[in-house]
């Protein structure tokens, strides 16, 4: 460990006040200086302490034996003089002042390289903090969007105590949950007005991709099936997300509960999966920019009181061109169960990737069962394997979630299944766009074509019981990403 210049001060200063205070006790001054040094050269008072010294150290033996107290000059001094001048009360006092003002300094001197020690400890500490990557990025930088588009917008730069305050100070009582970004908490404003925030973790460097990624990107999207970002809170180590709260929490909440499933009749679920639809479509056609988002699934649909979807958490989206169909990247990011084989295996994406995380979805809304997870359908290892093989072979049916079955609009069912399937085929170019999937949804005399055989059909997908986070598979050799596979 590197020890701070100013620490070898102190020691310095006690090994020389050691070896002076001798000469300050009681009857040091009755030495003659050159019984101290050992030197028989003779001295004058008319000379400063620096010349007699200075001759002292050079051997001069010139016959002189007058000495000048403290630079006074005075009459040429006897021994006895000496003695008698020694051992008398203004001598005693001299010694005295001298000592207290030696002390007084070497204390004020130790006491201020204790100071310069602690303040560069602490100050090694600050540059540590500061040159971590979680932080290191330009706070101007990230909200300036939020600045630009303040005169006709809602959102706000939240303080931290305000934000505090509204969460009772982060309680336990107030947590929703927890993913790859933080903790979430249901929190409350002085006005009343019910808000959720994501507190970034304190070493998430993913959540700090997040964080800018979010903050830059939905200060441009006003939908109505996409969750309002209401502001942020950006103030030293701390980087929060506020949202308005929603009070019947996700899609999954609700979807994969045999109690709250039955909540869930067919018309709320074919609501749910037209807004979803139109989000998506607003994100890739009619926004002010084109957005792949890239992490569509259960537990990122959030419900109002109303129970309509709004998709949220835009951490991983990404923006695209006006001229530009798909990109590439080596960092794979997403939740294995939802993500399209393309970008799994080779990391390309586009608005078709979306697509297929959208027909994911579509058939865990029909069937009430996630595509990941360790169940058995059939003779297969996941939803689209199953729902593929019972589509097939006309049984179609057998996928509903049991819980619909007393639904009368089984038509409008299996095409949903079969929209789902076309969604989810393994080419991209087969897949079709959501301005299609809206049509061929709301249409229901229009013919669709046969779906060809979906990806993953035959693949295992671990769930999170299985998994304490999803492990996405590098495109690189050096390169790893983790996604939580909870909602955030």
């Amino acid at each position: 460990m590197h020890t701070p210049p100013n620490s070898a001060v102190f020691p310095s200063l006690l090994l020389i006040s050691l070896f002076c205070l001798p000469l300050f006790r009681p009857g040091s001054a009755n030495f003659p200086l050159n019984q101290i040094s050992g030197s028989t050269g003779n001295f004058t008072a008319n000379s400063t302490y620096e010349s007699n010294l200075r001759r002292l150290l050079s051997g001069n033996s010139e016959q002189v034996i007058k000495w000048d107290v403290l630079a006074n000059k005075t009459p040429p001094a006897t021994p006895s003089s000496l003695a008698t001048r020694d051992s008398g009360p203004g001598k005693r006092e001299l010694r005295t002042i001298v000592i207290a003002t030696c002390l007084t300094a070497l204390f004020s001197c130790s006491l201020l390289c204790l100071m310069c020690i602690k303040r560069q400890r602490r100050a090694g500490k600050a540059k540590l903090y500061s040159t971590r990557p979680t932080f290191a990025f330009d706070i101007d930088e990230v909200i300036k969007p939020w600045k630009s588009e303040e005169s006709n917008s809602e959102f706000k730069l939240f303080d931290f105590v305000s934000v505090a305050n509204s969460t009772n100070n982060f309680s336990i009582e107030n947590k929703l949950g927890e993913g790859g970004f933080g903790p979430v908490y249901k929190g409350q404003l002085s006005d009343g007005l019910e808000i959720a925030v994501k507190r970034l973790s304190a070493h998430s460097g993913q959540g700090l991709l997040e964080f800018k990624n979010e903050v830059q990107l939905i200060a441009k999207l006003q939908h109505r099936n996409l969750v309002r970002l209401l502001g942020c809170c950006i103030q030293e180590e701390e980087k929060i997300l506020v949202y308005e709260f929603m009070p019947n929490k996700s899609l999954d909440f609700f979807l994969f509960d045999q109690i709250r499933g039955a909540l869930l009749e067919w018309q709320k679920r074919f609501t749910i999966i037209e807004g979803i639809a139109e989000g998506l479509l607003y994100l890739h056609k009619h926004s002010r920019l084109r957005v792949i988002h890239r992490d569509l699934k259960a537990s990122n649909i959030l419900l109002d009181c109303e129970m309509n979807p709004k998709i949220s958490d835009f951490g991983l989206a990404r923006i695209f061109s006006s001229n530009e169909t798909q990109a590439n990247t080596n960092r794979v990011v997403g939740t294995y169960g939802y993500m399209s084989p393309e970008y799994a295996s080779e990391g390309l994406f586009s608005v078709k990737s979306d697509v297929f995380s959208f027909g994911v979805l579509l058939l865990e809304i029909v069937s009430g069962k996630r595509n990941a997870g360790c169940h058995q359908y059939g003779n297969h290892l996941n939803l689209l394997g199953y729902a593929w093989e019972v589509w097939k072979e006309g049984k179609w049916f057998e996928l509903i979630d049991p819980l619909l079955h007393d639904s009368r609009e089984t038509y409008e069912i299996s095409r949903c299944i079969h929209v789902a399937l076309m969604c989810v085929q393994e080419n991209a170019a087969d897949r079709p766009t959501m301005s299609d999937v809206i049509v061929m949804l709301s249409h229901d005399s229009m013919s669709l074509p046969d779906p060809k055989q979906p990806a993953y059909f035959n693949v295992r997908i671990m769930d999170e019981a299985e998994m304490a986070s999803n492990f996405i598979v590098p495109i690189t050799v050096n390169e790893i990403t983790i996604t939580d596979i909870e909602g955030r």
